[in-house]
Parts: C-alpha cells; structure tokens; sequence
C-alpha cells in the first residue's frame, strides 16, 4: 500500500512540474510579437472549373 502511494505522489509531483513548465513556456511565447503579414504576398485562388469537368456516371 505504501509502494503505491509512493508511486502516486511522484506522478502527481511530476505533473505538477510539466503543467508549471508548460504554463512558463506559454507565457513567454505569447510576450513575443507577433509578425505582421504583407498584403503583397497574397495567393492567388483559382475558382475550380466543374463544369467542363467529365464525370463518370456511377453504375
């Protein structure tokens, strides 16, 4: 019982450092700025051409 409950404590304990770990990490990640996107690089989306498109018909 007490081998368990050893084992249980050290999960919980190293959970508890990797929630706090990732929470820092989080936290630095969103203090950076974040980087603006030109307008000049924009795709260009072609609309898709069905109808000249052939289809079988299913059997």
């Amino acid at each position: 019982m007490m081998t368990f409950f050893t084992i249980l404590v050290v999960l919980i304990g190293l959970n508890v450092a990797m929630v706090i770990a990732s929470l820092q990490n989080a936290s630095k990640k969103s203090k950076r700025p974040t980087k603006m996107v030109s307008e000049d690089n924009q795709s260009v989306i072609y609309p898709i051409d069905l109808i000249t498109s052939n289809y079988k018909k299913a059997v």
